[in-house]
């Protein structure tokens, strides 16, 4: 469930479109999308916390959050159960 709707996200605010619906659990975020600078990261967090009713404090975040689209529906997973 928070794969498919941790895509959606990243594909719109991202805009990446038709490329964005072929994201797996596997594929890489943080330096595999040009996509995805320090803009879009912070854009995307809100986006998050928008979308998913939670919040995300700094100290939340690190580069292991944004690895794989895997890892940040975990993190975004995790969060909502809190």
């Amino acid at each position: 469930m928070y794969l498919d709707q941790t895509r959606d996200l990243l594909t719109d605010t991202l805009n990446l479109g038709e490329a964005g619906k072929h994201l797996t659990a596997e594929s890489p975020l943080l330096g595999a999308l040009p996509e995805l600078d320090s803009m879009a990261v912070v854009t995307l967090i809100a986006a998050m916390e928008d979308r998913f009713g939670i919040m995300i404090d700094d100290d939340d975040i690190s580069a292991s959050t944004f690895e794989t689209l895997g890892s940040l529906a975990a993190f975004v997973e995790q969060k909502s159960a809190q």
